[in-house]
């Protein structure tokens, strides 16, 4: 598929003019934007919260596989 062309965002954009009339439009359209800004900076915030848990996943394992190590050292 090849998505959304430009005939069809004009399509779209005609149909939304129709509906909403001139006036209503810019006003529908910063919500639009408004909305999509708060997305992305969610999602950025969960993206951020994954990567700053990973090295620490990674620390905790590190050290079981050092105490796992030393246990095995010592003599029962």
């Amino acid at each position: 598929m090849s998505g959304i062309g430009a005939s069809g965002i004009i399509l779209l954009v005609l149909i939304a003019l129709l509906l909403f009339g001139p006036n209503k439009l810019p006003e529908l359209g910063r919500a639009f934007g408004r909305t999509l800004s708060e997305f992305k900076k969610g999602a950025n915030e969960l993206v951020g919260d994954q990567k700053d848990r990973q090295p620490q996943r990674a620390e905790v394992s590190s050290e079981e596989t050092e105490k796992t190590q030393a246990e095995r050292r010592l003599p029962e």
